[in-house]
């Protein structure tokens, strides 16, 4: 809820406004996935949920310095888009193109969904879970890469930018993947020393966010 009170003071005190439409229809799309998600968790995945939760307070050194970063990349993300699209309305974007965003932003929750489904391990550190026995995932979206769950910030961020109308959001793009793809690869480095059999796993998926390209 936190997180999604910022995101809203970015996009609309950024905007100037709240008579804006699609602002509007990106936070409740947002947060409707956020609260399913969140639920689901609490039926079906109690311990996974648990994680989710607390995995922020045991980031090591390293991944508090890029969590931080993460955050204020993304916050700027959101502040930006706000001032191109309904500030300054240096992008102009039809209406058809906003709603194939929110169409494509629709289909990045559902690849969030198919992670968390996959995934009982899935904690916002990066961390072996030794605790929970933690072995290695290679069903569902982890046969085809080895970061799905990175994979689907791809359209998350193209969906977004396209239905907040905004091509200055697009351009930005690249960066934000590009955090996320350096964390991904510190990642794979201590998974690949400290979990067993993960070495197995990299040699037979061999691509870490799209298929066939990286």
């Amino acid at each position: 809820m936190g997180w999604l009170v910022v995101i809203a003071l970015a996009l609309f005190l950024s905007a100037g406004t709240f008579r804006w439409i699609a602002g509007w229809c990106f936070l409740i799309l947002y947060s409707s996935f956020g609260i399913i998600i969140t639920l689901w968790m609490f039926r079906h995945a109690p311990d996974l949920l648990q994680e989710r939760v607390t995995g922020v307070g045991k980031l090591e050194s390293w991944d508090k310095m890029f969590f931080g970063l993460a955050i204020i990349c993304f916050i700027a993300w959101f502040v930006l888009m706000p001032l191109d699209a309904i500030r300054f309305h240096w992008s102009h974007k039809p209406v058809w193109l906003q709603i194939v965003g929110g169409l494509i932003l629709i289909a990045s929750f559902y690849l969030f969904y198919l992670v968390v489904r996959e995934n009982p391990y899935l904690s916002p550190a990066v961390r072996i879970q030794k605790e929970r026995g933690q072995t290695v995932v290679s069903t569902g979206p982890y046969r085809y890469v080895r970061h799905p769950m990175y994979s689907a910030y791809i359209p998350f961020i193209l969906g977004t930018a396209l239905l907040l109308g905004s091509w200055y959001g697009v351009l930005a793009a690249p960066i934000l993947v590009g955090l996320i793809a350096i964390r991904a690869l510190k990642e794979e480095r201590m998974l690949e020393r400290d979990l067993k059999g993960y070495d197995i796993y990299m040699a037979q998926v061999k691509y870490r966010f799209i298929p066939y390209v990286w």
